[in-house]
């Protein structure tokens, strides 16, 4: 299974901006597809899920603002992100489990290389 990540950018803060993952090399209905992000100096940190089930998850902090949505004619996942912070400002990276569900990172097998998103104040 191979992801790409895309759609990172500059974006003043309360703007919103959408990132997509395309999936390949695997049966898309079979895996969750899951966001991380790494802000400057911080650890690693579970954004978001949403399983092979569709079911969806969100971290506290994004709770309400991100939206994870898939398209299966596409075989993309999207991360859809509104009312930005400067604490956003991360590397986000999106991740592969087969019929798995976790906010731990190392239940994932596959990773995109990371997009990086930056939210001006």
């Amino acid at each position: 299974v191979q992801l790409q990540a895309s759609g990172g950018g500059l974006v003043q803060d309360g703007k919103s901006l959408t990132l997509s993952c395309q999936f390949s090399g695997g049966d898309f209905r079979t895996y969750s597809i899951a966001w991380f992000r790494q802000g400057p100096g911080k650890v690693r940190e579970f954004v978001g899920y949403i399983a092979w089930s569709g079911s969806k998850y969100y971290s506290e902090s994004v709770r309400g603002r991100f939206t994870i949505s898939r398209e299966y004619a596409k075989l993309t996942v999207f991360l859809q992100m509104n009312d930005l912070n400067p604490g956003d400002t991360a590397v986000y990276y999106c991740a592969a489990a087969l019929r798995t569900i976790s906010v731990h990172g190392r239940f994932y097998t596959a990773w995109g290389q990371g997009t990086l998103v930056t939210v001006s104040s």
